[in-house]
C-alpha cells in the first residue's frame, strides 16, 4: 500500500514536478482534466507517476501532455497494459485552450505540469503557464528567499525577546 499524499487543490496529490518552480516562473495556473486509460488511473492511485521532464503543447486546437512517465500497472496482462510515456490529453474549455495558444505565441511562455492529483475521483493536472528562467535568475531567486528566510528568523527572534 502505498503511502497517504498529503491534501492539496481539494483532493488528493500524487506527484509534484519540484524543479518546474525552481526553473521556470509561473505566470497562470490552470486545472486540466486528463485522459487517460483505466491501468493508467492505477498506476496514478499506486503514486506511479513522474512529472519531472514533462511538459504541454498545443496541437490542432487540443493539449498534449509529453513525456510524463505513468510506471505500467503490476497487474495488467496483455492489451490491458498502457504505454509509460506515451502522450495524453488534457481536457480544457476552448477558450481556454485559444487563449494559451495565443500567450504561449506571442510571449513565448511555455506550459508546465506542477502536479497531478485527485479531486471528487478524478484524475487533475495543475497546468502553469511559465517563462523560463535563466542561471542568474534562479541564482536571485534563491538570494531572495534566503534573506526572507533569515529575515522572518529574526523577526521570530525578536517577538521572543531573544537578541
Amino acid at each position: 500500500m502505498a503511502p497517504k499524499a498529503p491534501k492539496g487543490k481539494g483532493g488528493t496529490v500524487v506527484a509534484t514536478n519540484r524543479k518546474a518552480r525552481h526553473d521556470y516562473d509561473v505566470l497562470e495556473t490552470f486545472e486540466c482534466g486528463i485522459a487517460l486509460l483505466g491501468s493508467e488511473v492505477k498506476s496514478l492511485r499506486d503514486h506511479k507517476v513522474q512529472l519531472k521532464d514533462s511538459y504541454a503543447r498545443i496541437a490542432d486546437g487540443e493539449v498534449w501532455l509529453v513525456g510524463m512517465h505513468v510506471s505500467p500497472y503490476a497487474y495488467a496482462t496483455g492489451l490491458d497494459g498502457h504505454e509509460p510515456e506515451r502522450r495524453r490529453k488534457l481536457l480544457l474549455h476552448r477558450g481556454e485552450i485559444d487563449r494559451l495558444a495565443g500567450r504561449v505565441q506571442q510571449e513565448s511562455l511555455t506550459l508546465v505540469p506542477l502536479s497531478v492529483y485527485f479531486k471528487e475521483g478524478k484524475a487533475k493536472v495543475e497546468l502553469a503557464l511559465a517563462r523560463g528562467r535563466r542561471r542568474y535568475d534562479k541564482r536571485q531567486a534563491i538570494a531572495s528567499r534566503d534573506a526572507a528566510r533569515e529575515a522572518e528568523r529574526a523577526m521570530a527572534r525578536g517577538r521572543r525577546g531573544e537578541e
